[in-house]
């Protein structure tokens, strides 16, 4: 039976929230066409339309709204399949972001990552040297989600270290992810703090968001902070 998606656009509506709505827009400032469903929502309908027919669902899902993307993209990361017929349908779901919660919440669920780590890496190597925003912001993120462990330490560092998109949402998720490393892996990512080629905004952001953390002792704050770029 063929996925209805008027019926599905039908779902999103009876979901929306107003105030929901406008609180996303101040998170997502430009994206005009936001209706205001919940994400837990909106994974209750991706997991049904995956196990039904997750292929169909594709075929005809459109941009008509924040929450269809979203859909879409929570959609392939509930798909019950391999990697190589799962990887044409992320490479081209990543060109229709449009902003970064889409991207970070199409991150987030692509556990298949952890069953086919080399092959997705591959591609995420791909990503972070391209130019689109969100396909190196997709990069980045996908980085400190799934490859934190010592391993893969010193090429995510030097990979993140390459990218020149001043994007304000490239250079975020680059400090994003660097100050992940540090707080999984202080003693390890230190010295590439202590030196490296990250534009200033970029290294300053990585220093705050590393003190952010409750996990860092005052101690280590102290030093971090020292080594902003003024």
């Amino acid at each position: 039976m063929a996925v209805d998606i008027e019926e599905v656009k039908k779902q999103l509506s009876s979901m929306a929230e107003e105030q929901y709505q406008q609180f996303s827009r101040k998170l997502v400032p430009g994206t005009d066409n936001i209706l205001g469903v919940r994400i837990p929502q909106l994974r209750i309908i991706a997991k049904k339309l995956a196990k039904e027919d997750w292929q169909g669902f594709m075929a005809v899902a459109d941009a008509s709204s924040h929450e269809m993307l979203i859909l879409q993209g929570l959609v392939l990361g509930f798909a019950k399949t391999d990697f190589p017929t799962l990887l044409p349908y992320i490479d081209s779901f990543i060109d229709s972001i449009t902003n970064w919660a889409i991207c970070d919440t199409f991150v987030g669920g692509l556990k298949i990552t952890t069953k086919y780590p080399q092959e997705m890496r591959s591609f995420v190597i791909s990503c972070l040297q391209s130019t689109a925003t969100y396909r190196i912001r997709f990069g980045a993120v996908m980085l400190l989600n799934y490859y934190t462990d010592n391993n893969f330490l010193a090429e995510n560092l030097t990979l993140l270290e390459q990218i020149t998109n001043d994007d304000y949402y490239v250079r975020m998720a680059v400090a994003w992810a660097v100050s992940i490393f540090f707080i999984k892996q202080p003693e390890q990512t230190m010295p590439f703090l202590q030196n490296n080629h990250l534009d200033k905004f970029t290294h300053n952001k990585t220093l705050q968001k590393i003190c952010e953390s409750r996990v860092i002792d005052p101690e280590t704050k102290k030093e971090l902070k020292k080594l902003k770029r003024h």
